[in-house]
């Protein structure tokens, strides 16, 4: 199960370690505790909206970017969890057939 909280916080901290930044650094910029932006990273924190803007202006990302990158890696991993489904019904009708006729 895919949950938002884990690829918000995967993004967040992905941002910010392609920034080359500390967790200390972005907490400060964005006035959040440093403690509360660890948790949301974890995953572990639900971030309300307005501190996600925080975060954002803190990261120097719009809203709208961070959502775009959330969606992206979602997209990614409901494809590597999505079942595969097979012919077996058809492979087994052919054999079937192929069997008769002989």
């Amino acid at each position: 199960m895919i949950l938002l909280r884990h690829e918000l916080g995967e993004v967040l901290r992905e941002a910010r370690r392609a920034q080359g930044r500390t967790l200390r650094d972005v907490a400060g910029s964005a006035a959040v505790s440093l403690g509360y932006l660890s948790e949301i990273e974890r995953g572990t924190k639900e971030a309300s909206s307005e501190l996600l803007a925080s975060v954002c202006d803190g990261l120097g990302l719009s809203l709208s970017e961070l959502l775009g990158l959330v969606q992206d890696r979602v997209e990614h991993v409901e494809t590597l969890t999505a079942p595969v489904t097979l012919p077996v019904g058809a492979s087994a009708d052919a054999e079937h057939v192929s069997a008769s006729a002989a």
